[in-house]
Order: structure tokens, then sequence, then C-alpha cells
């Protein structure tokens, strides 16, 4: 995506962006997309349209540490997928070196919540006790032994570069991620520099980007950062979830591999 694709649109602050969207109610639709289509995709969007811009930087960069137990039970609870499941990760806003805590469980009645606290960046790839407690009550809502917080570790690192677009009702919104890499503790990972992950943020009906990425040909996938990313680099692990993925743009013949661990660009 060249920066030419995001120069049409005005720019939103942070604060109003939030202001204006925050309090949808969403569904939200995950697409994977050749980055040589984002820059015909982007030029028919609405002009109307705004891009997230701080300090004039209209992209950002993203990192997270998720976090499993040596089973993998937070990967296999998505692989099912169970009813009863989380995910917990650390994210950092690279830029900005800031941190959050994300803890995010899905109960029994399918209802998802979403835990979000400041984090120091300097502690991000660890649980701190303060944290250990946060998903220990966390973990008693699903039913999951509180005791396992113990064994959480980090196991997968995902960074990106995201940009972030407002529709003109302010009805919905869209990521952009690219420069999609991910690694291991031990540094062993990959990176997909030639594909980017769209995700739609809107009230039911789709929104303008949904049906204009429809006419081009590209159609909602089920794709996790963690879950998808952990698969690629493991046939062992169940796959039928993320299997049209994982057999393509996911795919061995597809992905650049790498075995050394980027430098964290927020220490």
């Amino acid at each position: 995506m060249s920066p030419d694709a995001l120069a049409r649109f005005d720019g939103v602050s942070l604060e109003d962006m939030v202001a204006e969207a925050a309090l949808l109610a969403r569904v939200d639709r995950k697409y994977v997309v050749p980055q040589s289509a984002l820059d015909g995709l982007l030029s028919r969007v609405d002009e109307r349209t705004r891009v997230l811009d701080i300090g004039g930087a209209r992209r950002f960069a993203y990192e997270s540490v998720y976090f499993d137990t040596p089973d993998l039970l937070s990967f296999h609870m998505a692989a099912q997928p169970r009813r009863r499941r989380f995910k917990l990760r650390t994210r950092t806003y690279v830029d900005t070196h800031a941190a959050y805590l994300e803890i995010k469980t899905r109960g029994a009645r399918g209802t998802t919540v979403k835990e979000r606290s400041e984090y120091d960046v300097a502690q991000r790839a660890v649980l701190t006790p303060e944290a250990q407690e946060e998903v220990a009550a966390a973990f008693a809502t699903i039913g999951v032994d509180s005791g396992r917080v113990d064994e959480l570790d980090a196991t997968l690192v995902t960074r990106y570069a995201r940009a972030t677009l407002l529709a003109p009702d302010q009805s919905s919104r869209a990521t952009i991620d690219t420069d999609l890499r991910w690694d291991r503790p031990d540094g062993s990972g990959f990176s997909l520099p030639d594909l980017a992950i769209v995700e739609t943020k809107s009230p039911s009906s789709a929104s303008a980007l949904d049906r204009l990425l429809w006419r081009a040909g590209h159609r909602p996938v089920s794709v996790s950062k963690y879950a998808t990313g952990l698969a690629a680099m493991s046939p062992e692990l169940p796959r039928n979830r993320w299997g049209r993925l994982l057999r393509g743009p996911f795919s061995p013949a597809t992905t650049t591999i790498h075995t050394e661990e980027l430098p964290c660009a927020a220490a």
C-alpha cells in the first residue's frame, strides 16, 4: 500500500475517532487481500472517508505478545471452537511506547468480554503478578482452573503496521494491516510481505467497504493472527478451521521464513 493511497483522505484524530465510533455495536469481518490490490481498492473508497492521523503519520507499528499454556489451551479452545475460551496478550503501540494487557473471554452463553488495562511496556513479554491476578479472575468466569495462570508464558509475537479508516457517516471503521510478521520466542517465524489483513467493523449490515471488497472478489475469512499464525508454523496442530488459508495465503509456498527475532522496537 503506497502512502499516496491514504493521502486522498482527510485525517481524523484518535480522540475524535473514539468519540464518534466507539459506542457502535459491531460485526467484524476479516479479509486476506494481496497488497498489490490495496491501492486500487482504496482509490474507489468514498473520498469523504477519514483516516486516523497522529502527528502526520497514518500507519502505525503494533506488537502483540500472546500468552498460552505449554499444552496451548487458548489455541485449542479457538481451534475447536469451544463456547468457553480465552485469548490473552499484551499489545504495544510502538510509535507511542504505550502498552496494554488485553484479556478476551467467552463464556457458556456465548458472550464475549474484553478487558483492557495499561501495562508497563518494559514488562510486555511477561505476566506481572498483578496481571496474573487479573487473568485468574477472568479464568474463574469461564470455568478454567485459576491455577493454570502459573503455566502461562509468551508463545507468539505478532508485528504489523496498521492504518484505520472511518466511514463518512461514522457508522463503520476498517483497519488495514500490512508488514505482517510472526515470531516465536526462539526466533523462528515467518512473514507475509505481499499480503494484508483488512478488518471491517460495522453494524449488522455490510459496510460500503465490505461491498467494495465483495465486488473485487474478496470474501470474509476466519483468520486469527494468533491461532492461524501458530498453526502455519506447526503442522501437527489442528488446522481445519483455517484450512483454506493454510493451504493458500499462509502456506509455506507464500510465506517468508526467518530464524532470527527482530529486536523489540519499543524497548
